[in-house]
């Protein structure tokens, strides 16, 4: 295999039959190959050594290109290619968009007697994304019902919504309120807010990507993110745990959150 090459979107899925073309120094075409359904990229021709150009495209994405060297042995890896969505490398419009949890997630992920990791999601949440014209003016807002936590174990989710860690009976509602937008880097944004969980409110910033917009088959536009945070429970006053032995505990302190959101423009779900 001479050329090789994986094609992905930001959040790691494939980009079917996306294409990449090789030319020379000169801008002459010397290859083109079409990526298979997992994004992959195969082709046999050897070509001779030195520099040469890889653009990389596909329907609906940003070209990507880059510089490749090819050795004596006539081979080029270009890795994998990472295409964002036209229109994913800034926020949606302005405007409201309404959170729709049928195609959203919201998920933690928690280490394990020091080895491995329990992830659990919440069922049952809402919320809305106001893009204003000016970035730093933009809000989010999210409600989650607590006891629709879920790890796939009933004994402990019961656990889960006990008084040693959500208590659910006192604090039924986890919201997050944010305080301000900034730019982090050319696709990424840090919004600054507020989450009160197990009746403690603590500023938790989230580092947001936006993966693009589009239509529906509804006729409406969608938004799509991924945010990141990471909490630790005693921050939120939910300090239990047992030692299984000397310096590892059976859950681990810090939690990382992953959300995954689909937005539709306006102020109802359709």
């Amino acid at each position: 295999m001479t050329l090789r090459a994986q094609v992905r979107t930001r959040d790691g899925w494939a980009v079917q039959h996306a294409v990449v073309t090789v030319t020379d120094m000169a801008g002459a075409q010397v290859l083109r190959a079409q990526a298979d359904e997992d994004g992959r990229v195969a082709d046999p021709v050897e070509l001779p050594a030195g520099a040469y150009t890889v653009v990389v495209t596909a329907l609906g994405y940003t070209p990507a290109a880059s510089t490749a060297l090819v050795t004596a042995s006539g081979r080029v890896d270009a890795g994998t290619v990472v295409l964002a969505r036209q229109g994913g490398a800034e926020l949606p419009p302005p405007g409201v968009w309404t959170i729709d949890p049928a195609h959203s997630s919201v998920s933690a992920v928690v280490q394990h007697l020091g080895i491995s990791s329990v992830r659990g999601r919440f069922g049952s949440f809402g919320g809305t994304v106001e893009v204003a014209p000016d970035l730093e003016r933009s809000r989010v807002s999210a409600l989650i019902a607590a006891d629709s936590v879920d790890t796939g174990n009933d004994l402990r989710d019961k656990h889960l919504r006990s008084p040693d860690f959500l208590d659910t009976g006192n604090f039924p509602e986890i919201t997050y309120v944010s305080t301000g937008v900034a730019p982090a880097g050319p696709d990424r944004w840090t919004v600054h807010g507020e989450l009160s969980l197990h009746g403690v409110v603590r500023p938790v910033p989230l580092d947001l990507v936006c993966l693009g917009t589009g239509p529906d088959p509804w006729g409406g536009v969608r938004a799509a993110f991924r945010a990141t945070a990471e909490l630790r429970r005693d921050d939120f006053a939910m300090n239990w745990n047992q030692v299984v032995q000397a310096g590892v505990a059976a859950v681990g302190t810090t939690l990382r959150v992953e959300l995954d959101i689909q937005a539709v423009q306006g102020e109802r779900l359709p």
